[in-house]
């Protein structure tokens, strides 16, 4: 039998654990002095499918700085609860996220980059479907915002597998203990 493929959970937070401000704004992310990219591309070569939710998705469609779809190389889902006709770069899921994800694992492929929607962050790892966690924590704080991880029905144990440093950026990097 193979071994299914991981969930990764990629993101940027604040040092106060915000992903973004309340008017969903990332400027304060880009105020940090990074190096180079700071890991993202190593992190985009591991990965052959994206998940995201709907809100995330529209927002990186109306990014100023996006002339077009930023994952059009990778396998690209989108969760949302319309019913939205898939176009030439998304799939756009309206079922069961753990039914769908379960079977993903189960295909060939790369690691699988859970890129954000706190509610489907939250769905992932209730229905324990995430394997790392990897975070990148930016020297800010900003006092509130979108958190990244929202009041759910969850606990995780988790084990530190590295943490790497991009100038002012440090990258903690996690694997979910189970059993």
């Amino acid at each position: 039998m193979s071994k299914e493929r991981n969930v990764v959970l990629f993101i940027a937070t604040s040092l106060d654990g915000y992903i973004a401000t309340e008017e969903e704004r990332l400027d304060w992310l880009f105020e940090v002095e990074g190096e180079g990219d700071n890991g993202i591309s190593d992190f985009y070569n591991t990965v052959d499918t994206v998940l995201m939710g709907r809100k995330t998705y529209d927002w990186i469609m109306h990014a100023d700085s996006i002339d077009e779809y930023p994952y059009k190389d990778k396998h690209s889902f989108v969760f949302t609860r319309s019913i939205i006709e898939d176009n030439d770069h998304t799939h756009f899921i309206n079922q069961d996220v753990e039914a769908f994800v379960q079977n993903l694992k189960k295909q060939q492929g790369k690691n699988i980059w859970l890129l954000g929607g706190g509610q489907l962050v939250t769905t992932c790892i209730e229905k324990d479907l995430v394997d790392e966690i990897i975070i990148t924590v930016a020297p800010k704080i900003i006092g509130s915002g979108i958190p990244l991880f929202i009041n759910g029905n969850y606990k995780l144990n988790l084990s530190l597998e590295g943490v790497q440093t991009f100038n002012q950026f440090v990258e903690l990097h996690y694997k979910v203990k189970r059993g």
